[in-house]
């Protein structure tokens, strides 16, 4: 339940950021009453990222199979893109144009990221009981390109698979 939220609240972070863009252009364009709605969205934002601050705690508390934490980077990439709105709502309010328009692109490809990390598919664990290993389910069937597990070839360690079939050994990989 907890990266639902997670995935809830990085996705709506992530439109928000992207309103703000477009309100930002359309100020920039000349349609001043855009900074109104500009400096809600922040603060809507800003509100939001407050809100995500305990959901990624809950992530990282997990619960998963053995009581197994989650991982660390949702809580400190939700208080980093927090920090960052605070910064970035003082420099709008101070002015600081170039300060803020690069804080600006920084902050939503902070929330961009987030949102990516946030819908990223969870690694099942060894013990988890959805794995070929507990569940007495086989694996699927190896291809010419490389074996196939169901999880992408990685063991959910986020690397490539080692190449097999046909030529493989020609290719000369350090362990």
């Amino acid at each position: 339940m907890p990266r639902l939220l997670l995935r809830a609240t990085a996705t709506a972070s992530a439109v928000l950021g992207l309103a703000q863009t477009v309100l930002a252009g359309s100020f920039l364009n000349g349609h001043y009453e855009a900074l109104r709605a500009h400096e809600l969205t922040a603060m809507a934002l800003g509100g939001l990222l407050i809100a995500q601050l305990p959901v990624a705690a809950l992530v990282r508390r997990g619960g998963g199979a053995g009581g197994a934490r989650g991982p660390w980077w949702p809580l400190g990439a939700t208080a980093l893109l927090l920090a960052a709105s605070g910064a970035q709502m003082g420099t709008g309010y101070e002015r600081a144009v170039g300060v803020h328009v690069t804080l600006g692109v920084l902050l939503v490809s902070g929330l961009l990221f987030g949102l990516v990390g946030a819908w990223r598919p969870v690694p099942a664990s060894p013990a988890s009981p959805a794995s070929p290993a507990t569940s007495g389910a086989e694996p699927l069937a190896e291809s010419g390109a490389g074996s196939v597990t169901g999880d992408g070839g990685d063991g959910g360690s986020g690397r490539l698979p080692r190449p097999t079939g046909a030529g493989a050994d020609a290719v000369e990989v350090a362990p």
